[in-house]
């Protein structure tokens, strides 16, 4: 922390994991950054369970918090250990890479003294190997499609966070790229920025098609959680409700032939497809129904509604 006789003003949290060719680099560009605009800051930097020289070249730095956590948990992980242990009223995140640049952070909070929660950056002009920018753009389509949050690079770390987003906020799996789309939904105010972006020259990514392929099922989540999180009956039950409609449909058409034209049904598939709709149908709206209680059970248990109150204004 910059100041001990002070809160800090922000705080900035850094995921690591085997980057000992960017630290020191990085530490002493968001400090020159931070002192710039002259108020009270610490850095956080949570170590990944880094296998080499990140951690002793941590150690020498100075100021900073290092957070170790015990082995690779992953970035959401980091993050998360980060959020909760800043003290800061504006929280700044970044990759430790040193493809973010500290020199963009003004930008966002200029931004963010607009009036929003939440100022994230877009990598326009990206300095990424072409994989890894074919599997950003197609995932950056797909959330568009699902998620609508509004932002155009959801993979870019460089964000900037009033405190009050990370109250009762917990992260998991991959859902770090998703903290706008999540905060959004929670009322947030979200805007985003074109930031620069450089060539990675220490180290390796630690991107690959595994981590593509947690992202798209984090992104299938957060779509329920915008969609359906305050009435999940409505799709569970919607979709049940029509597939027993469809079942039903069709069993009464095989009765019908049945009893008034005669026709044999032993060597037909079409009963079995009635019963199977039918069962299908009801088993999802029961499932619904059940899905329903267990987020309210969610929302009791921590204290909280499905909204979120921006202010209370009392006029006299």
């Amino acid at each position: 922390m910059e100041s001990h006789a002070m809160r800090p003003k922000y705080s900035v949290v850094v995921p690591l994991y085997n980057e000992e060719g960017n630290v020191k680099a990085l530490h002493e560009r968001i400090v020159s950054t931070l002192r710039a605009l002259g108020a009270p800051f610490e850095i956080l930097f949570v170590d990944d369970g880094s296998k080499d020289e990140t951690v002793a070249t941590c150690r020498t730095l100075s100021p900073l918090t290092l957070i170790l956590l015990r082995k690779n948990f992953g970035q959401s992980a980091a993050f998360d250990g980060g959020f909760k242990q800043a003290a800061g009223d504006i929280i700044i995140t970044m990759d430790g890479d040193l493809q973010n640049d500290p020199a963009d952070i003004p930008n966002l909070l200029k931004k963010l003294e607009e009036g929003y929660d939440v100022v994230a950056g877009w990598r326009v002009k990206r300095k990424d190997s072409l994989e890894k920018i074919i599997f950003s753009r197609v995932a950056n389509m797909l959330r568009s499609i699902l998620i609508h949050d509004g932002i155009h690079d959801s993979g870019c770390s460089l964000k900037v966070y009033r405190r009050e987003c990370f109250e009762d906020f917990d992260l998991f799996g991959e859902m770090h790229r998703f903290i706008p789309a999540l905060l959004e939904i929670r009322g947030f105010r979200v805007a985003e920025i074109p930031v620069s972006h450089h060539p990675r020259v220490h180290g390796v990514t630690k991107y690959n098609w595994k981590r593509g392929v947690k992202g798209f099922v984090d992104m299938l989540a957060v779509w329920f959680w915008r969609t359906y999180s305050h009435r999940p009956v409505h799709l569970f039950g919607g979709s049940g409700f029509f597939l027993s409609v469809v079942g039903f449909g069709i069993l009464s058409w095989m009765f019908i032939e049945k009893v008034f034209f005669g026709a044999s049904l032993s060597e037909r598939i079409w009963p079995m497809i009635g019963i199977f709709l039918l069962l299908a149908g009801i088993q999802l709206f029961i499932f619904g129904l059940m899905t329903d209680m267990l987020v309210r059970s969610y929302y009791r248990g921590r204290g909280a509604m499905n909204y979120t109150i921006r202010s209370v204004i009392e006029q006299r």
